[in-house]
């Protein structure tokens, strides 16, 4: 059950996990399977809104490990494929989940991430975690590069201090330890902003195609449109900062101003209605300048985010979620070992982030575009980049060499774009 709070001025755990989205839920769930007293600090009460519902393939392992696969089946929308649509080529490229090198994992789900965030929780909840919702860290104890103690404190105003053994932060956007210590920056290779809604009545597909996250390229940046099972569309315009900036009047005109300047996006809008507010974020793009301390990890996007545009998010959050509670089980029992163990943590994480950022930092470019629109799948590149698309980056999948000529194909189309001897595709 998730219960109401102690007010005793310090209490004390294993593993006091800050933050109950996919990568606290799932930390917390698997370290309370394995025997250990862990505390989840939850700021809201599940369900709440959040956006990023697009989830990958190879997320499908994460979840049948935690044992909510059917549940999630129950509220998701299956996902085939993912569709890229030009305005500079006037054509759309679909890139089947089950055409990557490894076809084991054929298609992943869209989600309300209201339910499924609450599904992780619950999960959480039941397998012994012992999760407290309302309750905001605001403060820590910060002893060298280790935390004594953090400080929580209810709607009511209540405080609870707490001590664990080790503390995960899993914050997400609200990057609690980074903020704390100060060591949160803009990433500099990738400056971005977001507008986000939902809509109702807005154009899909039907049949198999119904749940395909379409990603539209414009002037600006670009779109996702993600189809939920209830029949809102989920649409976010990723943009560079300058251009919100420029925003002149409410946020939800500069929002349908912007859908108006991608006329495939307006046209599956253009009997639709707003069903939630417009928000708008800045600074979309960050990272910490380190993960780790002594006795504490950043999981998921307390540590860094990037981009959405391959539906990233939740699965690099899961992932670092096992990847946190396999080097804090360890360390726990061999405390000698917390040094190596945290060491291997991050290096696989920057892999993870290594592999989708090369992609993200070049979403936009020409010569993507191009690559995307007409793919070939000479040396089995089609079907890497499809495989990157579905999350398979963790595996054993033959994707290493594929990928490296796709790199080189890149960067000796943009040498060419670059010196005028191809010209780019625009309108």
């Amino acid at each position: 059950m998730i219960s109401a709070i102690d007010t005793r001025p310090l209490k004390t755990c294993d593993v006091l996990i800050m933050g109950g989205g996919p990568a606290g839920a799932a930390a917390g769930a698997l370290l309370a399977e394995q025997g250990w007293h862990t505390v989840i600090l939850e700021k809201d009460h599940h369900p709440r809104f959040h956006i990023g519902e697009s989830l990958l393939p190879l997320s499908l392992p994460f979840l049948d490990q935690l044992g909510v696969r059917e549940a999630v089946d129950r509220i998701g929308l299956r996902k085939y494929a993912a569709e890229f649509h030009s305005i500079y080529h006037d054509k759309t490229t679909t890139f089947e989940f089950g055409d990557a090198l490894r076809r084991d994992y054929p298609y992943a789900y869209e989600v309300r991430r209201s339910e499924f965030d609450h599904v992780l929780l619950q999960n959480a909840a039941g397998k012994g975690a012992e999760v407290h919702e309302g309750w905001r860290v605001d403060s820590a104890e910060v002893h060298g590069n280790g935390l004594q103690t953090i400080s929580a404190m209810d709607e009511s105003g209540e405080r609870a201090t707490w001590q664990a053994r080790f503390y995960i932060d899993a914050t997400g956007r609200d990057t609690f330890m980074a903020d704390f210590l100060g060591i949160k920056e803009r990433n500099p290779k990738h400056r971005s902003a977001a507008l986000y809604a939902h809509f109702a009545g807005a154009e899909r597909a039907t049949g198999r195609e119904e749940g395909n996250i379409c990603i539209y390229w414009f002037d600006h940046g670009w779109f996702w449109l993600i189809p939920l099972k209830d029949g809102t569309m989920s649409v976010g315009a990723v943009c560079k900062p300058e251009y919100l900036k420029s925003r002149e009047g409410s946020v939800e005109q500069f929002f349908s101003d912007t859908i108006a300047l991608c006329p495939g996006v307006a046209a599956r809008l253009a009997q639709a209605t707003l069903a939630s507010e417009v928000t708008a974020t800045g600074n979309y793009s960050y990272q910490s300048r380190r993960m780790t301390g002594d006795n504490y990890l950043m999981a998921g996007d307390a540590y860094a985010f990037i981009d959405p545009v391959f539906s990233s998010g939740v699965h690099l959050a899961l992932n670092s979620a096992f990847l946190a509670a396999d080097a804090v089980h360890g360390l726990l029992r061999e405390p000698k070992t917390t040094a190596r163990r945290l060491r291997q943590f991050e290096q696989e994480i920057h892999k993870g982030l290594g592999t989708f950022s090369w992609f993200i930092y070049r979403i936009t470019t020409p010569a993507i575009r191009d690559l995307f629109m007409h793919p070939q799948n000479l040396l089995r590149v089609r079907e890497a980049v499809t495989s990157v698309l579905a999350g398979d980056i963790f595996r054993d999948t033959p994707m290493t060499f594929s990928l490296s000529v796709f790199r080189v194909i890149y960067y000796v189309k943009s040498a060419l774009i670059r010196w005028g001897w191809v010209p780019p595709v625009t309108r």
